[in-house]
């Protein structure tokens, strides 16, 4: 099949990327698998980043574990499974094992965090106190769009789909659409009918 020719530069492209990513930038992860692409990000920290087979990174993420803040030292792992693609400009920081599932599709601008600030004295800048770590994953196939915000203590299961700029925190189960801010569930897929059907806040079926 014939290529347009900005879709060959960009053929041309991705591949010189693989390349540069097998060859300089996998020895600096913890782990990388093979076909995978990290085009040059924002800022990262690959010693505590984990990707699988087929990872693709577009320009300009950020990607940032913490191990140490404000005085306590942090054991963090980003785990991005085998097929993950993350768009442009996306924001991801963990202070603990935060996993992103096979297959799952992030666009552009989305930020995903297990960190919360905390905000105990007054007349100290935030940035210097201490912050509140919560487990935070994101299931397998899911589809994060854009601008979407995945705050700490979220767990997104497998198969879900969060609407632009949503803002998310809590338990989501297998196969829900999540919308809003702050997100609600407003469809889940019956297996009885094979259709996504609306639902209320708490996923009941209407």
């Amino acid at each position: 099949m014939r290529m347009s020719p900005s879709r060959r530069l960009q053929w041309l492209a991705l591949n010189r990327d693989r390349l540069i990513t097998a060859t300089f930038r996998s020895w600096r992860l913890r782990q990388c698998g093979g076909d995978t692409i990290v085009q040059t990000p924002l800022f990262w920290t690959p010693e505590f980043i984990e990707l699988g087979a087929r990872v693709l990174i577009w320009r300009g993420s950020r990607i940032e574990a913490v191990d140490e803040y404000a005085g306590t030292r942090y054991q963090p792992t980003i785990r991005l499974g085998d097929g993950v693609s993350l768009q442009q400009s996306c924001h991801i920081t963990a202070a603990d094992t935060l996993t992103i599932g096979d297959d799952t599709t992030i666009l552009y601008g989305a930020m995903i965090t297990d960190i919360d600030h905390r905000y105990e004295t007054l007349g100290i800048n935030v940035q210097h106190q201490a912050i509140t770590v919560r487990k935070t994953s994101i299931g397998r196939n899911c589809f994060i769009g854009a601008g979407a915000r995945i705050l700490a203590g979220t767990i997104l299961g497998d198969h879900c789909i969060v609407g632009a700029n949503a803002v998310v925190r809590g338990s989501f189960p297998d196969a829900c659409v999540v919308a809003g801010m702050p997100a609600r569930i407003i469809k889940r897929f019956d297996v009885r009918c094979g259709q996504w059907l609306k639902t209320n806040a708490e996923g009941e079926f209407l």
